[in-house]
């Protein structure tokens, strides 16, 4: 049983969650303690311009120079590395791993027997410096190499979970994060695992754009708006739904063009129906259950709760109701992958992310 640190940072740029969990990456045994760093105003334009640099790049020709994002990363989570340590009043050496994800600045499906390609920047041997301890990071590139999508990582995690409570299959549990992807647990079997379509990102970048808000604060914008629904039509036949599972989006795959023009409440009640409605048309296409759970930061809108628990015809649930932390989820999963990692053992299966035989991904940096 080991104690591992994990840390993430998503594509909504807000900061990086951390946890601190003992795990030997099959249970789940007990989460420690937890920290929030958020980035601050000139941190976030900095990952931003990171963000956009790597979009115009588009992996072709030279690499983008992201020195001063990737300081900015090192910092912030080496500051919630130190919170948690003193949380638990913890030396260093008595933690044994840090899972670290990184920023993801750009991702490309595979597509057509072209591989994926995906990047997440944040450089593992100066969080390893700056904190002393082991860092397991770079978790997609393997995968991705052995032909999968690199996403969604959580998945397994997210069986672990089930297995370890009083729940029976199947269950689905649903990230509503930039983007939003689905874990199919069954009775027996692998996990089934994709991303659904737009999360919040959609709504968030139409909040910030209109409002100057960086989202919709209680769904209040969206829930006195009217969903335009040629509109909404149009946004769901993007071709990434004709698609079959695995598939992986970026969260820059969908655009604000179809409602640019519209009212600020309506444009936002149609991007929260697109995301209802793509991700009931995920679940109904997967598989029958009443048992969904919701996690990521859309599980705090009530009104995105409310639309999505009507397209399903039953009461979606967070995460909460089975004793699950919505918001350290990914961070504690990071943690338990990284104890994967460790012990050789799958970060994701074919059915997951497509990947041709089990992938244990991940590369480790030791501190100098």
């Amino acid at each position: 049983m080991k104690r591992v640190i994990g840390l993430m940072s998503g594509t909504s740029l807000d900061g990086v969650d951390g946890a601190l969990v003992t795990t030997d990456g099959e249970a789940v045994i007990a989460q420690l303690a937890s920290a929030y760093r958020a980035y601050s105003a000139e941190e976030r334009a900095i990952l931003q311009a990171a963000v956009d640099a790597a979009l115009t790049w588009g992996f072709s020709g030279p690499r983008p120079d992201f020195t001063d994002a990737e300081a900015v990363l090192t910092c912030a989570h080496s500051d919630v590395v130190g919170d948690l340590l003193g949380d638990v009043m913890l030396l260093k050496d008595e933690v044994d791993l840090i899972g670290f994800h990184g920023q993801t600045v750009i991702h490309r499906a595979p597509d057509h027997g072209r591989k994926g390609e995906t990047l997440q920047i944040g450089s593992g041997a100066a969080l390893a410096n700056a904190t002393g301890l082991p860092v397991i990071y770079d978790f997609r590139s393997a995968d991705m190499q052995a032909g999968g999508h690199g996403a969604p990582l959580v998945p397994l995690y997210h069986q672990a979970l089930v297995q370890g409570s009083a729940l029976k299959g199947p269950v689905a549990i649903v990230n509503i994060g930039g983007v939003a992807n689905v874990t199919w647990v069954p009775e027996t079997g692998d996990p089934i695992a994709f991303d659904t379509g737009p999360g919040n990102g959609l709504i968030d970048a139409w909040c910030l754009d209109q409002s100057g808000k960086p989202y919709d604060e209680g769904g209040e914008l969206a829930a006195r708006g009217q969903a335009d629904l040629a509109v909404l039509e149009q946004l769901l036949a993007h071709p990434y739904f004709a698609k079959h599972p695995p598939k992986s989006l970026d969260r820059w795959d969908f655009s604000l063009d179809p409602v640019r023009g519209m009212s600020t409440e309506n444009g936002a009640a149609t991007l929260v129906e697109f995301t209802a409605k793509s991700i009931a048309e995920a679940l109904n296409a997967v598989g029958q259950t009443r048992q969904v759970f919701i996690t990521g930061g859309g599980r705090r809108n009530p009104y995105l709760m409310q639309r999505l628990s009507a397209r399903l015809g039953f009461e979606v649930q967070p995460v909460e109701a089975r004793g699950w932390d919505g918001d350290l989820m990914e961070a504690a999963a990071f943690a338990w992958l990284a104890a994967r990692v460790e012990r050789g053992l799958p970060t994701s299966l074919p059915s997951t992310t497509g990947c041709a035989a089990p992938v244990c991904g991940g590369r480790r940096a030791e501190p100098a």
